[in-house]
Formats: structure tokens, sequence, C-alpha cells
């Protein structure tokens, strides 16, 4: 079984690639963008309680994000393996991540890291704000928290990983079929 955790800043790319490397390899993409607003739509306590933070550009505790990620894990009992996208988000998230799979006899395989400059993260966002309907895309003070905040308290998380040897930085910038390829290559080297 593969775990990949697919890494990078607000904008990166992670929810687009993770789509193709499902398709491509047969892994359960765990996306806590997704679990959080899938909580939010059904009003959960979880969902209301993500929901404070994220209006505000922050981030949801980890004792809440942990949770969420657990049951969906625990509802793919028979998967290949998973993409986790967003998550982890905190070095705490990170070992609590570890210890939750290792209890599984499983393992983070690698962090695949997309890397992309700020200045194209916020035309992107900008842009998925207009397609998407996303209201925390379209505020440009938004935006530029939700980056703060990753170079502030998500990016060391990469520390944890590359302590593993785990870390593999890909390029995210160019056309998607162009990264996807890079994605892959670095997904068939673990091998």
């Amino acid at each position: 079984m593969q775990n990949i955790v697919l890494f990078g800043p607000p904008g990166a790319g992670k929810g687009t690639q993770s789509a193709f490397l499902v398709d491509h390899f047969g892994f359960v993409h765990l996306s806590t963008g997704d679990i959080f607003r899938s909580n939010i739509k059904g009003a959960t306590e979880l969902g209301k309680l993500a929901k404070s933070y994220l209006d505000k550009g922050q981030l949801v505790p980890d004792g809440v994000t942990i949770e969420m990620l657990e049951d969906s894990v625990n509802a793919s009992p028979d998967a290949k393996g998973f993409i986790f996208d967003g998550f982890p988000r905190t070095t705490a998230q990170a070992e609590a991540l570890d210890a939750f799979l290792k209890g599984k006899g499983h393992a983070i395989s690698a962090m695949l890291a997309l890397e992309v400059p700020e200045e194209e993260l916020r035309t992107r966002l900008a842009k998925r704000a207009e397609t998407s309907g996303r209201v925390d895309d379209a505020d440009p003070l938004v935006i530029q928290k939700r980056i703060d905040v990753y170079n502030e308290e998500t990016a060391p998380v990469a520390e944890h990983y590359r302590f593993q040897n785990k870390y593999i930085g890909v390029q995210g910038v160019g056309g998607m079929e162009e990264i996807f390829e890079r994605l892959s290559a670095a997904i068939k080297g673990l091998s």
C-alpha cells in the first residue's frame, strides 16, 4: 500500500493533480478541504466548528481535523493506498497521522511537495474564485492570509518528512499533464 501526502500551498494544484493520480493509480483521495466542506454543508458539529476557523483564514484545530480524517480512512478499509491532500498541516498532525497509520500496519510512503511561486498562487486562486464560486478564494486579503498561514504553520511540516527521507519536491508550474507526469514518475520511483 502506498500512502502519499500531496503537499503544497493553497492554489498549488493539489486537488487537480490528486484527481489525475486517483484515476491513474487507484488511490483513495482524502482532501481535508473536501472533508471540511462536506461537514460544513451537512451542518455537523465538527463542520460548524471548522467553518468558524476557515471563515477567518485560520487552520482548523488538529483534534477536529484528525477526527474527521480518521473517520474517512476507516470508511475505505480495502483501499490500495491514500492520497492525503491538504493534510497534515502541522507537525502534530503529521505525528498523529504516522501513529494512526502505524496502528493499521501502514506508513506514509512519500510527501510529494508541489513547489509554486507565491505570485502564481495568487493568480491561480483568483481565477479559481471566478470559476468555482469558492468565496474563500475571492478576497485578496484572505488569499494572502492563507499563503502566510501556510508559510508560517504548514510549510515546516516538510521537515518532518525530510527527516524520514520521504520528502520529494516536484516543480508545480507548467501544464497539468506535465505536472502529472512529474508526480507519476516520483510515485513510480517509490516502488
